[in-house]
C-alpha cells in the first residue's frame, strides 16, 4: 500500500469539563454541571489512539489549546492582569468564563475539512480549519487549529492550510464532522461528500425547527472551491431537518464512511436514495463501487442512534479489505443497538469486527471516537514530510501520559474554572507539550 489513512486524534485539553455549551449536542446539555476528570479523560483518548497503533493504523496527536482563552476575554471587555481577567469573568459573567475555558478542540472532526491530494487540482493536500460560528466557545478555535496544522503539515509544496471561512451564520462550517470521502485505494481519485443542515441563501431547502443547523450549503461549497475540487467528484446532500431535531447534530452522529463503504441510519438525509444513487454513480466513474449499509430505524431508532453513538464510530481497513469498526462501550450498554452490530459483523459484510472502547469522559460531553479523530488519506510521501514528533509511537505515548499525571488534575467543577492557578497549570503545560511535539510557538502566551 502506498497510501494510508491517518487519524490524527485530539488530545484532550487540562481544563475539560462539563457546562452544557453545545445546545443542540443531548449528552453536552444532559450533563451540564457535573464535575469532569481531565486526567482520565486524557489517558482514555490516548489508549484508543495507543490501541489503534498497535492495530498497525497509522495515528496522530493533535495538540489541545490554550485554556481558559484570556485573550477572547479581553476583547469582551475583561481587563486588568491574566488573573484579573478571569476573576471578573467569573463574577460578572461566570457562562462566558465556562466558554473560554472549553476544552472543546479535543474533538478534532470539527477541525478542519482536509482533501487528499488525488483529489485536489495542484496536488496538494488541503485543510481548510472549521470557523465552527455557531457556538461561541468553538468559534474562537480556528487561529490556533491553523497554527496547529501549519506546525505539523508544514511542506507547502505538499500541503496547504487555507484560512477558515468568514465567521458568519451563512458560512457556517463544522468541518470534517460534516465530510467524507470515497475511494477504492487512498491514493487513488475519490468522491468527497459534503452533508449540510440548511442552506443560507436559497429558502427552497427546509430547515430543522427545535436546534440549529450548523453547517450550511455555501460553506460546503466554498471549501470545495477552495481546495481545487471537480464537480464531477463532489456530492452534496442534506441531512434531514428532524434528525438534526433529534439530537443529531453532525451528520458523523448518523453516517459514517471509509474507503467505498456507507454506514448510515435509514434517516440520515433528505431524498435518502436519490443521494446514494449520485454516489454510487459517481465513485463508479472514478472506479469504485460504492456500498450503502443502511441500518433500519425498525432496528435501531435515531434516539438510540444519538444515545449510543453507534454511528459516531469509525471505520478502519484492514490489511484483508474487510473494516473494522470501532465504537464507545455506550453501543454495548443500548440491547437493540449491540444486537444490531452482532448481527452486522456475522452478516458476512463488508464490516467484519468491532472493537470497543471506553471514552465515557469525552461522551458525556458529547463526542464519541468519530469526533475524537481528523482523517488525512496521505501517500508515504506525505506521510514522511509531516512533522514526525506528533506521530504515534511507543515513547510518545509514554512521554505523554506521563505528561498528563504531571499536568492533569482528576477532579474539575465549574466552580474551579475561576482559579487563576488553572490557567498558570494549562500553559505550563503547554508550554512543556509544544516541545514534545516540535511545534514551536503555537499559542498566544507564546506569542506574546
Amino acid at each position: 500500500m502506498n497510501a494510508y489513512e491517518v487519524n490524527f486524534d485530539g488530545l484532550v485539553g487540562p481544563t475539560h469539563n462539563y457546562s452544557g455549551l453545545s445546545f443542540g449536542n443531548v449528552a453536552s446539555t444532559s450533563n451540564v454541571s457535573a464535575a469532569s476528570n481531565p486526567k482520565l479523560a486524557a489517558k482514555q483518548g490516548l489508549a484508543k489512539m495507543k490501541a489503534l497503533h498497535d492495530l498497525g493504523f497509522k495515528q496522530g496527536v493533535l495538540a489541545p489549546h490554550e485554556r481558559p482563552d484570556v485573550a477572547s476575554l479581553r476583547l469582551l471587555g475583561f481587563g486588568g492582569s491574566d488573573a484579573e481577567v478571569v476573576a471578573r469573568a467569573a463574577k460578572e459573567a461566570p457562562a462566558i468564563l465556562a466558554a473560554a475555558c472549553s476544552a472543546s478542540c479535543m474533538w478534532t472532526a470539527n477541525a478542519a475539512t482536509v482533501s487528499p491530494s488525488g483529489d485536489t487540482a495542484d496536488g496538494r493536500v488541503h485543510f481548510t480549519p472549521a470557523n465552527l460560528n455557531n457556538k461561541f466557545h468553538r468559534s474562537i478555535e480556528h487561529p490556533t487549529t491553523r497554527r496547529l496544522l501549519q506546525a505539523m503539515f508544514a511542506d507547502e509544496s505538499r500541503f496547504a492550510v487555507h484560512p477558515a471561512l468568514p465567521a458568519q451564520m451563512h458560512f457556517g462550517d463544522e468541518g470534517a464532522a460534516n465530510h467524507t470521502r470515497f475511494c477504492a485505494e487512498y491514493d487513488g481519485p475519490g468522491v468527497e461528500f459534503f452533508v449540510f443542515g440548511a442552506a443560507a441563501f436559497d429558502a427552497r431547502y427546509p430547515k430543522p425547527a427545535k436546534f440549529p443547523a450548523r453547517q450550511t450549503l455555501e460553506a460546503c461549497q466554498a471549501v470545495a472551491r477552495l481546495h481545487g475540487l471537480s464537480a464531477e467528484r463532489v456530492v452534496y446532500a442534506q441531512q434531514d431537518p428532524d434528525t438534526i431535531d433529534a439530537g443529531v447534530f453532525h451528520n458523523d452522529v448518523i453516517s459514517v464512511g471509509n474507503r467505498q463503504v456507507l454506514f448510515h441510519h435509514q434517516k440520515s438525509f433528505l431524498n435518502q436514495q436519490q443521494v446514494l444513487a449520485e454516489l454510487s454513480a459517481k465513485l463508479a466513474a472514478a472506479g469504485g463501487d460504492f456500498v450503502s449499509v443502511e441500518v433500519p430505524a425498525a432496528e435501531v431508532s435515531i434516539e438510540e442512534a444519538v444515545k449510543s453513538y453507534l454511528f459516531n464510530s469509525q471505520l478502519l481497513s484492514r490489511p484483508d479489505g474487510k473494516m473494522i469498526i470501532v465504537v464507545p462501550e455506550e453501543c454495548r450498554n443500548q440491547p437493540r443497538v449491540w444486537a444490531y452490530l452482532s448481527k452486522l459483523v456475522a452478516s458476512g459484510g463488508p464490516i467484519a469486527e468491532v472493537k470497543v472502547f471506553d471514552l465515557k469522559q469525552s461522551m458525556q460531553n458529547g463526542g464519541g471516537p468519530a469526533c475524537l479523530r481528523l482523517r488525512v488519506a496521505l501517500s508515504a510521501a506525505e506521510i514522511a514530510a509531516v512533522n514526525p514528533k506528533v506521530l504515534m509511537s511507543d515513547a510518545l505515548f509514554a512521554t505523554l501520559n506521563g505528561w498528563v499525571d504531571r499536568h492533569y488534575r482528576d477532579r474539575l467543577s465549574s466552580e474551579d474554572l475561576a482559579d487563576p492557578q488553572l490557567l498558570i497549570e494549562s500553559r505550563t503545560a503547554l508550554d512543556e507539550l509544544s516541545g514534545i511535539l516540535g511545534l514551536g510557538s503555537v499559542y498566544p502566551f507564546q506569542l506574546g
